[in-house]
């Protein structure tokens, strides 16, 4: 069997997400890269939860062809794999359908950033990718998906290990990180936020961002070269 390790990591990623309350029914998805053997392993399609298993995620070369496994990978994977084309520098990406994160996409708003919970992960809004065109959607809808979220970056100048996450018009939210276990984490941190950034329209409509001074201090402090929050080789 091909990169068990891989397969034992996707799986225990997948897993988290109903852990989280990411996910109701099979409405997730996790994947994970090992560039160096030149493998992809992601959540089978349709697959429900309790029916997972290390074995039955499927191993995909880096243009998504099935190299191993019976089942049909996540019907995203062609997004997932846009993604690992445009940026070398992440290892998993998480796809969701949560519904704090859903609300936000549906609106066609990026998530603001009104203070430290959000900065502390995410260096400024989460942005809202446009809505697809009808002929992305009825060409090669998945892989369109991908190619949107990689413009949305590149018309903001984003990159993409300071703002790991983004929604897309009308759908929900994806999540990546420099492994599978930070894209979890960062697309639970997604939801927090968007929660109580919906919280706190609620208590004042007129709210403002927080000072860009407060989002470097708190993003900076974990994440910059003289970050001093947590311990020594602690990802967060």
């Amino acid at each position: 069997m091909l990169v068990p390790e891989l397969r034992k990591r996707v799986y225990d990623a997948n897993m988290e997400l109903p852990d989280h309350g990411l996910v109701k029914f099979t409405w997730g998805n996790v994947s994970a890269i090992d560039r160096e053997q030149g493998y992809i392993a992601i959540k089978p399609s349709g697959v429900a939860y309790d029916k997972l298993s290390p074995e039955n995620m499927v191993v995909t070369d880096l243009d998504g062809n099935i190299v191993e496994g019976d089942l049909n990978p996540s019907s995203d994977l062609p997004t997932h794999v846009e993604l690992y084309k445009a940026w070398p520098e992440i290892g998993g990406i998480v796809h969701t359908h949560s519904t704090e994160g859903v609300a936000w996409a549906q609106a066609g708003r990026d998530i603001p950033c009104y203070g430290t919970t959000h900065a502390d992960t995410f260096y400024g809004p989460i942005p809202c990718a446009r809505a697809l065109t009808a002929e992305e959607i009825n060409g090669e809808y998945e892989k369109e998906t991908g190619k949107v979220i990689i413009e949305e970056f590149a018309k903001r100048n984003l990159e993409s290990l300071a703002v790991s996450g983004v929604t897309v018009r009308n759908h929900g939210p994806f999540s990546w990180g420099k492994d599978e276990k930070s894209a979890v984490y960062n697309a639970v941190v997604l939801e927090e936020v968007a929660r109580m950034a919906r919280y706190t329209e609620a208590v004042d409509p007129q709210v403002e961002e927080v000072p860009q001074v407060l989002k470097d201090k708190h993003y900076l402090r974990k994440h910059g070269k003289n970050a001093y929050y947590g311990q020594k080789g602690d990802s967060h």
